[in-house]
């Protein structure tokens, strides 16, 4: 099952208040940056944010999952991310931690 365009806009643009939020297609799935860093998928109309020590406090009560088979444990963002705000502020601490491990931006060209 692929993802949905619609619905990666949707979430994408609930993310904007973190940053230059992206998008790109990624076999029949997503991948989604913030200020060039790969920070989470959207795989089958789902989200999927990468698992770092500041993402999991801030959610809390994390459920973690793999965004597709043979893939590392994700967290699964089942349905906070339609709260602008809340799901803005998870990036935004998801992105400081990856930039502390050394993750560096790429350049992310948008599609017409």
């Amino acid at each position: 099952m692929s993802s949905e365009l619609d619905f990666v806009q949707f979430v994408t643009e609930q993310m904007e208040d973190a940053g230059n939020v992206t998008y790109r297609k990624m076999f029949d799935n997503y991948g989604i940056y913030c200020n060039g860093i790969i920070f989470g998928l959207i795989c089958d109309n789902q989200v999927f944010i990468k698992s770092t020590e500041r993402g999991k406090k801030f959610v809390g009560e994390v459920v973690e999952a793999p965004p597709y088979p043979g893939a590392k444990n994700y967290i699964l963002i089942e349905d906070k991310f339609e709260s602008k705000e809340w799901i803005s502020e998870l990036v935004k601490v998801t992105i400081m931690d990856l930039q502390k491990t050394g993750q560096k931006p790429k350049q992310i060209r948008k599609k017409k």
